[in-house]
């Protein structure tokens, strides 16, 4: 049974609800890696799926990091090559899995994403922040690195130099600043903020799922391979593309004048 992660669907929207909320939703330190992969495994699974929400339970979106397990770390008792060997098969299995999650997913950022919660929300496609979200790559508070794939992730959302003055300085901004940074692509009153989500998460899902995962792979592939490449890439999927079924619908649907019905095929 899960511990952490609630697990909604409704229609084709899913929602992934991390569900800690008297420890902040942290990722560590308890069953919350895990629980994500085996969701994005039973996403993977279901065409059904056409659109994902992230977003936190309580005050907090999510924590990051366990300070208990940090503190049995910082003790010495933990050799530094099974510390290592945690990272590699627990946190650092989750970037990689939502990387190659062909489904959009959205983050509604309800409050604090500290460390590896931020992190998390920049795993995700797109980012939508509650007045009252907090954001900050905070390790070197603690003495720490972004162990989980933040110093590659956090610079392609907002840039070298913002991700850098995050990275040394550790210090939160806020949503308004999150906004102007492009962190976010907008910032909504709290009680607004699911639903939001959630309106964003419809008009993505009615459209052809597969032109959508198949142009969010070729995003995904854009952020680390030659335009040529790409390119090759595209043509390949393109060709794919205009012999589905949902293709001929929405041709027939422009010229019939009317609204497109999309079956997934």
């Amino acid at each position: 049974m899960s511990n952490f992660l609630l697990y909604e669907q409704q229609d084709h929207i899913v929602t992934l609800t991390m569900n800690e909320p008297e420890r902040r939703n942290p990722l560590t330190g308890n069953t919350a890696v895990a629980e994500f992969l085996a969701a994005i495994d039973r996403i993977h699974g279901d065409r059904s799926v056409r659109a994902v929400v992230i977003t936190g339970a309580g005050t907090a979106f999510s924590s990051g990091g366990n300070i208990k397990d940090m503190e049995r770390q910082a003790s010495g008792a933990v050799p530094g090559m099974e510390i290592r060997q945690d990272y590699r098969c627990g946190i650092q299995r989750l970037p990689l899995a939502l990387f190659n999650l062909e489904v959009p997913v959205i983050a509604a950022v309800n409050g604090a994403a500290m460390g590896a919660g931020l992190d998390l929300a920049c795993m995700c496609d797109i980012r939508i922040a509650s007045e009252r979200a907090q954001f900050a790559e905070s390790f070197v508070k603690l003495g720490i690195i972004p162990g989980d794939g933040g110093a590659w992730l956090l610079p392609r959302v907002i840039g070298l130099s913002r991700a850098a003055e995050m990275t040394f300085t550790g210090q939160p901004i806020d949503a308004r600043l999150a906004l102007e940074w492009n962190l976010v692509s907008r910032v909504v009153a709290p009680e607004a903020l699911l639903p939001t989500a959630y309106e964003l998460a419809g008009r993505i899902a009615a459209n052809p799922p597969h032109a959508v995962r198949l142009a969010k792979r070729l995003m995904r592939e854009a952020m680390h391979t030659r335009l040529d490449t790409l390119l090759e890439l595209s043509a390949g999927f393109q060709a794919l593309s205009h012999q589905t079924a949902d293709h001929r619908e929405a041709v027939q649907a422009f010229l019939d004048k009317r609204t497109p019905v999309f079956t997934g095929n």
